[in-house]
């Protein structure tokens, strides 16, 4: 049950990201942390986001963040 909380959450933050336009930075997706932080702080230890560096309100995703969020997409949404 624990695996699906986390993939659920993980493709709803998806889901309500939007592009990080910053040109200093490779393009990637942020979300609001709006989400329990157990998930997040778990979701960040398996490598899907970026560690928080300041307190932050959003969250970042990494390449295989974005990655396994898109495939999340092809299970739950058919």
């Amino acid at each position: 049950m624990e695996k699906n909380i986390e993939e659920l959450t993980l493709l709803l933050m998806y889901l309500t990201s939007w592009d990080n336009d910053n040109p200093l930075e490779e393009n990637y997706k942020e979300c609001w942390k709006g989400y329990s932080f157990d998930i997040i702080n778990e979701l960040t230890n398996k490598g899907y986001l970026f560690p928080s560096k300041y307190k932050n309100k959003s969250v970042t995703f990494t390449k295989e963040g974005m990655e396994y969020a898109k495939s999340l997409l092809a299970k739950y949404i058919k």
